[in-house]
């Protein structure tokens, strides 16, 4: 779509908005909200709901992309039908929950290979009104990632709700508290710091350097090398921890919580390339991770969030870090020497600079390289943590993929145990 000649001068697209919303990348977020009681709100209830709170949020609800007079990408506000962005799922009726999983698991696959009208604003809300074993219902939120990132879109879902002991009172969440250092941090502690902080730094930056330009992960069971891999459908599985148990962890360790989860997801990784095929033990298998550059300790509120001068602002806030997966130590099975392998390779990742420097390689390039066959999220509430896993359909299974992540957490935590004793 073109700007008009008459028209003001409207606001740019991020880079990170543009390196999702390209000819190599269309990249979208599927967010679940799973209900506890049948979902029976009406049709003309639920658009005034998002024309009150969704479209008020922020301009990027209302707006589509557009090339400016300028040539570079821009927002503009358009008019929101909403009733062309509410979809309801169509099941047959009178089958089980577990029935109903399947069929909520291929609608997920299927709605995951479409690309969102480019000539209304990029979201979609869609109803599954029906029981599974986790849920009384299903809320799908499509929405196109160039809108915002993961902190921005789940502020803008906490901005929806009330507290239930007091509707009048904001949503509070705890803040992340600042460890202290210890007694015997010293002068040679700070050098030997600063020193690996340079020597990961350096190796990191050469890796995003490298994958982005020239270098490509060899082929294994979970990379196809298929161009058009963004493209196909999904199928998806998920697996929950316990909070509690990967905080007692992570004590043990002397760790963080986003290390243990992180090892056992690059572990299981490993475990799932062994167990569809031996000899790709020895793969070149590289993880993009995703990595919020906002320098905070806590949500804030959306009302912060769209202010002019704020530091934490609406958009597309982080950046992309290579990571080598670990290789396995040992040719049948995986053993707590892995684990360990795999955790102490994420906790001297803390160390590099390479995340905000990276960010400006990417401006540079404004493109990425390479395909991506497997995705894991990861979200914490309620005591639990679950990790989502997206696969490829009919290449990667998923719930194999999930079995050897659950492995993964069973080693580090045998691993923890002997650690502690």
């Amino acid at each position: 779509m073109m700007e008009p000649q008459n028209e003001p001068q409207l606001p740019p697209v991020s880079p990170n908005g543009l390196y999702f919303n390209s000819s190599a990348v269309s990249l979208v977020i599927l967010a679940v909200l799973e209900t506890e009681q049948p979902i029976k709100i009406p049709p003309h209830q639920l658009v005034s709901l998002l024309d009150t709170h969704l479209l008020s949020l922020h301009p990027r609800f209302s707006s589509v992309i557009v090339t400016g007079r300028d040539g570079e990408k821009r927002w503009k506000r358009v008019g929101v039908n909403l009733k062309d962005h509410i979809k309801t799922a169509v099941f047959p009726q009178g089958k089980s929950p577990e029935y109903y999983e399947g069929c909520f698991n291929d609608y997920l696959s299927e709605i995951s290979a479409e690309q969102l009208p480019v000539t209304r604003p990029l979201w979609e809300i869609h109803l599954v009104k029906y029981p599974t074993p986790n849920a009384a219902g299903n809320v799908i939120f499509k929405i196109h990632h160039a809108i915002g990132d993961g902190y921005s879109l789940m502020a803008a879902l906490l901005s929806c709700f009330k507290r239930s002991d007091d509707p009048s009172l904001p949503l509070t969440l705890p803040s992340h508290r600042i460890r202290k250092l210890s007694s015997s941090s010293d002068d040679r502690a700070a050098v030997s710091r600063v020193l690996a902080a340079v020597l990961s730094t350096a190796s990191d930056l050469w890796l995003n350097f490298s994958k982005t330009r020239f270098l490509e992960d060899d082929l294994s069971p979970i990379r196809s090398g298929d161009p058009t891999i963004g493209l196909r459908p999904i199928s998806a599985a998920t697996v929950t921890f316990s909070l509690d148990e990967i905080k007692q962890i992570k004590s043990q360790l002397g760790m963080t919580v986003n290390d243990v989860i992180t090892g056992a997801v690059f572990l299981g990784t490993r475990l799932y390339m062994h167990g569809v095929d031996p000899g790709s033990d020895g793969a070149d298998t590289t993880a993009l991770v995703l990595l919020n550059t906002r320098m905070l300790r806590s949500y804030n509120s959306i009302e912060e969030m769209v202010k002019q001068e704020t530091n934490s602002p609406w958009g597309n806030h982080f950046s992309f870090l290579h990571v080598t997966i670990p290789k396995l130590t040992t040719s049948t099975a995986a053993t707590s020497n892995d684990s360990d392998d795999a955790l102490e390779f994420v906790r001297a990742k803390r160390h590099s600079l390479a995340v905000p420097l990276t960010a400006k390689l990417l401006h540079l390039y404004r493109k990425l390289k390479g395909s991506e066959n497997v995705q894991t999220t990861i979200v914490s509430y309620m005591g639990e943590l679950r990790v989502s896993v997206a696969a490829e359909k009919g290449f990667i299974d998923p719930n194999t993929f999930k079995s050897c992540v659950e492995t993964a957490f069973r080693l580090i935590r045998k691993s923890a145990c002997t650690a502690s004793h």
